[in-house]
This record gives C-alpha cells, sequence and structure tokens, in this order.
C-alpha cells in the first residue's frame, strides 16, 4: 500500500493533476479537449498530465472514434476513492466553476456508452 499511497499523493500534489482528478471523478469521464477548456491550458500540457495520470493508474481511456475519454482507473482502491472524494468535499466550489465552465462549452463530443 505504501508505493501506492505515494503515487498517489505524488499525483495530487500537483494543481493541474488534482483537477483533472477532481473534474473526471464529477463527471465520471471527459475527452482532453473538455479538460483543456476548463483548465485552459494547452492540450500538451494536459496530455502529458494525462500519461501521468495513467502511468500511475489513477484513470483509464477509452477510445471512441476520433475521442479518448478518461476516466477514474475502474480497479482504484477504495482509500483512493474516498481520498479523492474527501479532497473533492474541500474544493466544491472549485470543482462547481470547472462544471458550470463545462456546461458552457460549444461542440463538446457526444458520447456514447462505454462497452467496458
Amino acid at each position: 500500500m505504501t508505493e501506492h499511497a505515494t503515487r498517489l499523493f505524488k499525483c495530487l500534489a500537483d494543481e493541474t493533476r488534482l483537477a483533472i482528478l477532481l473534474l473526471i471523478q464529477a463527471e465520471g469521464e471527459l475527452c482532453v479537449c473538455e479538460l483543456t477548456y476548463v483548465i485552459d491550458a494547452s492540450q500538451p500540457k494536459v496530455s502529458r498530465h494525462l500519461a501521468q495520470l495513467r502511468n500511475c493508474e489513477l484513470v483509464a481511456d477509452r477510445r471512441q472514434g476520433q475521442w479518448i475519454y478518461y476516466r477514474l482507473h475502474p480497479s482504484l482502491p477504495s482509500w483512493a476513492l474516498e481520498t479523492l472524494t474527501c479532497a473533492a468535499r474541500g474544493c466544491h466550489t472549485e470543482v462547481g466553476r470547472m462544471q458550470d465552465a463545462l456546461t458552457r462549452m460549444g461542440n463538446r463530443p457526444e458520447r456514447q456508452a462505454g462497452c467496458c
């Protein structure tokens, strides 16, 4: 558990990665374009952070046509989910602002239910 906890907290220590995780947790899944819009960061920066989150097994992805959607990793331990839930409660104002920004985003990709 120690190795997993260390990786989780290292990832959470970065403001961009924390914002990505909390927003994905709140929305279920998001694509890079949605994250770049809300976080107001470049696509390469968001993709780099998503790659780090994927390497730490905090997020998983699925492809749907030209879009790649990211969600919390399905095998994330319950203690890690509880940690994210507590962080989301502490950051509820910021998460709410990010969700409001998503509702204003034009041309959001259409989702189909994931097959897995």
